[in-house]
Parts: structure tokens; C-alpha cells; sequence
């Protein structure tokens, strides 16, 4: 084929079309070389979707890369990085798009190491349909099954399971029955609108683009045949406005606009609408784009729009339309995709970004993890890497949401690490959990700065984190017994003690550390409340935890102190036997052998007990408490 004419269908393929040509979004997914890059290469090579210069350049990478004995090995035309060639694996998510007669695609080639599940429900995320292919040879295989959950999971109700290979099995159609029949039997649960089984010889084009000769037994269409002619039409438009505003425009003075694109529904000037999270209500005014005003838009449609007031409203707002607002509330029940090789420990604040809205969250409880072979709920603590559970979330203020079953964008959501900026999960909202309306902030009239004041003294934790002997308990029993003789009012929470009654329940697994500070940092708080110098000596392992206890109480009322002893002293000191029974293997989970301790990167004091006594540290952190005007009334505590 020519260049000009190549180039002139490629553009073709791209620009836009009459509204009676369609879009289908799909993926392809599956397990390792079950032959999904090889299946995208061959549908853009026989739609004739390719230059000259990429097969020239297809039949050079074949020859050094391919796996068909020297054959045009289609699969390079997706498997784009090094590391893909090499191993013969895809990695990431190739995106590719193409166009016949009857329709537009875009498609997604998905991996199918169980490593990079992240990677394949990322590209599940926003499809339509979903092919999910299975080795003649090998039948189901787990990863299979977990590809074909995480499509039901992610609101796909139209897939396609291609069984390739299947001239490796000498075209049997009773191999074909055996897997479709299989695959049927417990994908019947998924609520899937449509699943078409079709037989395929991805290499060779065998019912790729047109029905094959060597499979008479098969009365199908051939695959193309059916993404072009499925109907996964969903009219978004036609469901319940929801606009997130992604950005307020204001250029200068004189305008004052919400940009964002619609998820759901259709908006006009001088329709009503009503931010979600407060219910201030206001009329559109005018629906700006870069190409002048329009007279309407839906779901799709990116726009900023203009109103007859000015309302309390910001990037991560919700508009809707006042008798169709969504749910606001800061605790739901979601699916989590866990796609981080550290593990999710309930109690741990994460940040949780819907849409273009980012607030501090925590799974208060896990439910339960998903059982891939059977699919059925089992009872866990923790979820690991590739993990899929049921659990609750609470979060640090409410948010406006949809069901994920009413609306993808709207009801999903993504879990990120605060430190690192990782995101660990994706998840998919069931549903709000609504507290008790009964249950309110009771107005008290004695309160924290009433109390402090009686007392003479301003509040404040002093958080002594180190490794185990490092002297926390020895230097904060000394600070305790100097201010006791000062006439000040202090409590001092220890980690061994706390453990005998409040914490009784809990081990030693990193998700039960979290909830043991998670604890100690609610009783900390309440101690705060009441006025008093609070010691809390802990080896407290998490920077996460120990921010998430600084963070419930106000500016000033938090100093982290790190008893700084390196793990050689500690391990010689060994006042309690412990570092010798961890070394043996007596004890799991110790930490600093077999656990990680992370150290605090600007601890507010610093203690080293390699060059200076306990007495003489605990002079110090007196001596910081008195500079602070901790240890004598402040007229500015509230």
C-alpha cells in the first residue's frame, strides 16, 4: 500500500465521524502467552491499519525478536518495550486504535502476569467489552478466573472469550465446548449482558477477521464481525446529571466559571443545579467551550460552565440536579483491588482520590478477601499484591459519591500512599454506610482550654518512638517523675503495659501494630482533652501511624521524640531477651530483624543514648517543655 493512501486511512481512522459511526472500547486480557498481543497485531495488520514502514520494520523486529520460526510475529507490533521483546510478555498497557466500515476502536492490551493485574484493570477501567482469551492447550487457569472477576467487578457486561490456539489442538470442537462450558459454569454469577465464545487462530487469522474453512463445526461470527455489529450502548446521557469540577476559571473579575467534563446526564443554561457536598443551589448561565457557547452538553462533553451566582464551590465538587443529587458521606463499603507489593493494613491513613477529589482515608474494617479459585469470601487481615477484598473506608470528611453500578466515574476511586505517592488500590463503592442520626458533637462546657488552664499547664503528647531497648520507657518514666515533682499533671501510656489491657487483643503482625497505635493515639487524644502532659512510649515502627497521631491533635500539641540507638547497642543491651529469641527465630515479626522500624526524618527531639545518661536526656526534654511555655499557662490556648 502506498504511503499517501496509508496516511490518508490512518487519518481517516482518527478524525471524527458521523454520529451513526460508533465507538467500542475494549481490551484484551488473560494470561501469559495466551496469545492477546499476537490477536491486536493481526486485527490491525488484516484491517490494514499498517504503513509499509511498520511492516518492514514488524518482519526486521521478527526476525530478532519473534518467537514463529521467522514468520511475522504480530505480537511486536504492541509488545513495545525492551523488555517485552525480550521476554515475550506484555508489561504495560499498549493502547491501539483502528477503524472499519461500521465502527471506531480503541483498544487496550492488557498483561497477563499475575504481577501486573494493576496494569490489566487499569486498562478494564473504562471499557466496553472485554476479550478475554484462554490457551486451547491449558483451558481456565487462575489467572483466568481473576481477569474474568475483575471484568464483573469493573462494570464490564459485554466480553468475548476467544479460545485461541485452537489449530494446536487440531481444530477440536469438543475442546472448544470443554472451555466454553467451563468458563460459562462460573461466570454465570457475573452478570455479564453478553458472552460470545469464539475459536481462534490468532497467528494465522483463523475467525479473526472473517469466519474460517478449518473450523466448519463453528456457526459464529468471527470476532471482528461482532465488535462490530455488539451493542454495549449505555446512554449516559440520559441518567442523572453529574458534573466534578475539575477547575474554577477565573481569568480576570469579571468571570467565574467551573470547568470539568460531565460523567452522567445533560445540562443546559437555566437549569437548576446544587453542589453536592453543601446543597447551594443556582441556575446555569452560559456553557463555555473554546468554540463559543453551546446550547446544551452531555456526559462526555468537557465544558466550563457559568452561573447566575457565585456558590461555595471548588475543584472536587459535585454539581447535580437538585431532585437527583448524589450521596454525601465520609464512610462506605467498597471492592479494593490491592496493586502494591506492601501490604494494606486496616487503620493506616491513606489519601483516596474520586475524581478530582483527594481526602485522607483508612480502611476501618476488611471484610473479607476473595478467594480467586472459588470465588467465595475468606477471612484475612491484610491484603497483598493483587489481592482482591471487601471492606469499609472512613474518611477525613465527606465526599460525594454514586454506587459504582450506577455510575463508574463517580462510584470509583483510588487509593495513594502519602509518603511515597504510590498508588496501592483501586476501588469500586457498594455502597454508603450512614451513622447513626442520633449520634452527634455534644457541646460541652467545660472543655480543653478550661481544663488546662485549672491545671496550669498546656496539653501536649511527648511521643517517644526508637527500637526496642533503646531506653524510651526509662527516659520517659524519669521526664514523668521530674514533672510529677514540679507539680505538673501527666499520664504516660507504655507500650508493654497498654498491651495487658487496652491492646490485649492484639499480635504483632504490621496490621495489628497500626491498630495498636491507631489506639494509643485515640486515648492520647483524649488525655489531651483533658489537660494533661501526655508520655506515650512506643517503638511505634510506621512514619504513617505516628503522623496520623500528630495529626489528631492541634499545632503544638505533638513532639516526636526519637530515642536514636543504633540496632548494635540495642541488641547488646537486650534488657528483656528478646533480640537473642528473635535471632533464633523464637519470635516473628521482631522489629528491626525480621520487621522494619522506620526512623523519623525531623523528629521534633532527638535523643542519643550512646553519648549521654538517661538522667541527662530527660533534663533535656524538661528543659524543651519549659521553653515551649508548656509547663506554665498560655493566655492563646483556646
Amino acid at each position: 500500500m502506498a504511503r499517501a493512501e496509508t496516511l490518508a486511512l490512518a487519518e481517516a481512522a482518527l478524525r471524527p465521524e458521523p454520529e451513526t459511526k460508533g465507538q467500542l472500547r475494549f481490551l484484551t486480557c488473560g494470561s501469559v502467552d495466551d496469545g492477546k498481543s499476537t490477536l491486536i497485531g493481526r486485527l490491525l495488520y488484516d484491517t490494514k491499519r499498517l504503513f509499509d514502514d511498520q511492516i518492514e520494520s514488524l518482519k526486521s523486529d521478527s526476525s530478532r525478536y519473534g518467537t514463529t520460526g521467522g514468520e511475522i510475529d504480530f505480537a511486536l507490533l504492541v509488545d513495545g518495550l525492551v523488555a517485552e521483546r525480550e521476554q515475550g510478555i506484555t508489561i504495560d498497557v499498549a493502547y491501539r486504535y483502528f477503524a472499519t466500515e461500521q465502527r471506531r476502536f480503541i483498544v487496550a492490551d492488557t498483561p497477563g502476569h499475575e504481577q501486573y493485574t494493576r496494569n490489566m484493570a487499569t486498562g478494564a477501567s473504562d471499557a466496553d467489552l472485554a476479550v478475554l482469551l484462554v490457551d486451547a492447550r491449558h483451558g481456565i487457569l487462575t489467572q483466568t478466573r481473576r481477569h474474568a472477576y475483575i471484568v464483573s467487578l469493573l462494570g464490564i457486561r459485554h466480553v468475548v472469550l476467544a479460545i485461541n490456539k485452537i489449530d494446536l489442538v487440531g481444530f477440536d470442537e469438543g475442546r472448544f465446548n470443554e472451555i466454553r462450558e467451563a468458563f460459562a459454569e462460573f461466570a454465570d454469577a457475573f452478570d455479564f449482558r453478553s458472552l460470545v465464545a469464539i475459536p481462534i487462530a490468532a497467528r494465522d487469522g483463523d475467525n479473526v477477521i472473517a469466519r474460517s474453512e478449518r473450523t466448519p463445526w463453528y456457526s459464529g461470527p468471527s470476532l471482528l464481525e461482532h465488535l462490530e455489529t455488539v451493542d454495549v450502548t449505555e446512554d449516559a446521557a440520559s441518567g442523572d446529571l453529574r458534573f466534578p469540577v475539575q477547575w474554577v476559571n477565573r481569568p480576570d473579575a469579571n468571570f467565574r466559571g467551573y470547568a470539568g467534563t460531565l460523567a452522567a446526564g445533560t445540562v443546559k443554561p437555566g437549569d437548576d443545579i446544587v453542589v453536592a457536598r453543601n446543597g447551594a443551589v443556582a441556575k446555569v448561565a452560559r456553557i463555555v467551550t473554546q468554540d463559543g457557547d453551546l446550547p446544551s452538553a452531555e456526559a462526555g462533553a468537557a465544558v466550563t460552565i457559568t452561573l447566575d451566582r457565585e456558590l461555595d464551590a471548588s475543584r472536587g465538587d459535585i454539581f447535580s440536579s437538585p431532585d437527583a443529587r448524589p450521596e454525601v458521606t465520609d464512610q462506605f463499603s467498597a471492592h479494593l483491588i490491592w496493586m502494591s507489593s506492601n501490604e494494606l493494613l486496616p487503620g493506616r491513613p491513606y489519601l483516596l482520590k474520586s475524581g478530582t477529589r483527594t481526602v485522607g482515608a483508612a480502611v476501618s474494617e476488611l471484610k473479607h478477601r476473595v478467594d480467586i479459585a472459588s470465588f467465595k469470601p475468606l477471612a484475612a487481615k491484610t491484603l497483598t499484591l493483587n489481592d482482591i477484598g471487601l471492606c469499609n473506608l472512613s474518611l477525613s470528611e465527606p465526599i460525594a459519591f454514586d454506587v459504582y453500578d450506577v455510575n463508574r466515574t463517580t462510584g470509583s476511586f483510588i487509593l495513594i500512599d502519602r509518603f511515597t505517592n504510590e498508588t496501592v488500590a483501586a476501588g469500586m463503592i457498594r455502597f454508603g454506610l450512614r451513622r447513626a442520626s442520633n449520634i452527634h458533637w455534644q457541646a460541652l462546657d467545660v472543655n480543653k482550654g478550661s481544663r488546662a488552664r485549672a491545671l496550669g499547664q498546656k496539653p501536649v503528647i511527648l511521643w517517644f518512638t526508637g527500637l526496642s531497648g533503646a531506653g524510651k520507657s526509662t527516659i520517659a518514666n524519669l521526664v514523668e517523675k521530674k514533672l510529677h515533682l514540679l507539680g505538673r499533671h501527666t499520664y504516660l501510656l507504655d507500650g508493654d503495659n497498654v498491651r495487658h489491657g487496652l491492646n490485649r487483643d492484639l499480635g504483632f503482625t504490621d496490621a495489628d501494630r497500626v491498630e495498636n497505635i491507631r489506639r494509643v493515639a485515640e486515648t492520647a487524644k483524649l488525655f489531651i482533652d483533658a489537660g494533661l502532659v501526655v508520655l506515650v512510649s512506643f517503638i511505634s515502627p510506621f512514619r504513617s501511624e505516628r503522623d496520623m497521631a500528630r495529626e489528631l491533635v492541634g499545632e503544638g500539641e505533638f513532639l516526636e521524640v526519637f530515642v536514636e540507638t543504633p540496632l548494635s547497642v540495642v541488641e547488646e543491651r537486650d534488657p528483656k531477651g528478646l533480640y537473642r529469641k528473635a535471632r533464633a527465630g523464637e519470635i516473628k515479626n521482631f522489629t528491626g530483624i525480621d520487621s522494619p522500624y522506620e526512623a523519623p526524618l525531623n523528629p521534633d527531639i532527638r535523643l542519643d543514648t550512646t553519648t549521654e545518661s538517661p538522667e541527662a536526656l530527660a533534663d533535656r526534654i524538661v528543659a524543651k517543655l519549659r521553653e515551649g511555655g508548656y509547663l506554665g499557662w498560655d493566655a492563646g490556648l483556646p
